[in-house]
């Protein structure tokens, strides 16, 4: 149900992926009815149609945008069984208004059971489907669309990197032009050509797990791409951003902790391109005080990375439902 934007006019977009899943016996309907759990990656903007049944939100993407507190203030009279990641999203929602009748999980993350498991300890594989060089270490790059580092450093990313190898992961929103201008995507796919230790991966790569494993650090501003790498024990770059001046159109702060402040003492902080190969060095060799202050900071954000969250979410949701927590609608 996504849309792109061409010249002024929002149309309907059916990814290809969706076939590919077809294919493998996937069914996609537009049926509301019937159901008696349905989970959601976020909140529903028609969760009436449902009637009762046990909802349950899974988070698509942590991090510290605050988009998860507004979604859920939006719908007050909702009830969600949110499962979260770590004890930090538990304390923040605990302490959040948004939370109303909604419950709260503490599970894992499993979109990164994957990665815990070993399903991606190939790099070789990897290494070679995008031509880069197997001896030399790699760099992910993967800014989000709002708020952005991408137009700062998008000559720097190309030239402080040219001794390793840089993977470039663009948010989704960055290719399709509702969101975030067509230009974000341009940008990149006109220098990438120029750079023969740098891959831009397509707009339907949407996989980044496989990426965090090969990459040796990260770099973004205020991505969940920052936040999930701290669960591999493994040291990013964050590019600082003015976040006091950053809001949504209602004004309220577009971030839950400062991009500035977030990770501090772990993680490598930026605010020029200048020093990308720097960050680089130092995110790559972290200080024994570095990695000290990160697992501090993982014990916070990330309970249990042992692969096993998806056996825990499951476990929980079935618990929920037979013991009759599946009335949505007061």
């Amino acid at each position: 149900m996504e849309k792109k934007r061409y010249l002024f006019l929002d149309l309907p977009y059916r990814n290809r992926i969706i076939d590919k899943w077809k294919k493998l016996g996937y069914r996609f309907t537009k049926e509301t009815q019937g159901f008696d759990i349905v989970i959601s990656g976020d909140t529903l903007r028609n969760s009436q149609d449902y009637g009762k049944t046990l909802l349950i939100f899974l988070n698509h993407g942590t991090g510290i945008k605050n988009i998860l507190y507004r979604n859920l203030a939006r719908v007050p009279n909702d009830k969600y069984q949110i499962f979260v990641e770590g004890q930090h999203r538990v304390d923040s929602l605990k302490n959040s208004p948004s939370l109303g009748k909604n419950e709260v999980h503490l599970i894992g993350l499993p979109k990164l059971d994957f990665y815990f498991q070993g399903r991606y300890d190939d790099k070789s594989k990897l290494l070679k489907k995008w031509n880069l060089d197997p001896d030399k270490k790699t760099i992910l790059f993967a800014p989000t669309y709002k708020p952005t580092c991408l137009y700062k450093v998008k000559n720097d990313i190309f030239e402080q990197t040219k001794n390793y190898n840089l993977i470039i992961k663009l948010h989704p929103y960055s290719w399709m032009g509702k969101y975030a201008p067509h230009k974000q995507h341009r940008i990149y796919e006109r220098r990438v050509k120029k750079y023969p230790h740098a891959v831009l991966l397509p707009f339907d790569e949407f996989n980044i797990v496989p990426y965090y494993a090969l990459a040796d650090t990260v770099m973004s501003e205020a991505s969940s791409t920052v936040f999930d790498f701290l669960a591999f024990k493994k040291h990013g770059i964050i590019f600082d951003l003015p976040c006091d001046r950053l809001s949504h159109s209602d004004g309220e702060a577009l971030l839950e902790i400062d991009n500035r402040e977030f990770l501090k003492g772990a993680f490598i902080h930026i605010d020029s391109g200048k020093q990308i190969k720097e960050a680089i060095e130092q995110s790559i060799d972290p200080t024994i005080g570095m990695i000290e202050k990160a697992n501090e900071y993982r014990q916070r954000y990330f309970y249990k990375p042992d692969g096993k969250s998806s056996e825990r979410f499951i476990k929980k949701m079935e618990e929920l439902f037979y013991e009759g927590g599946h009335e949505n609608i007061p």
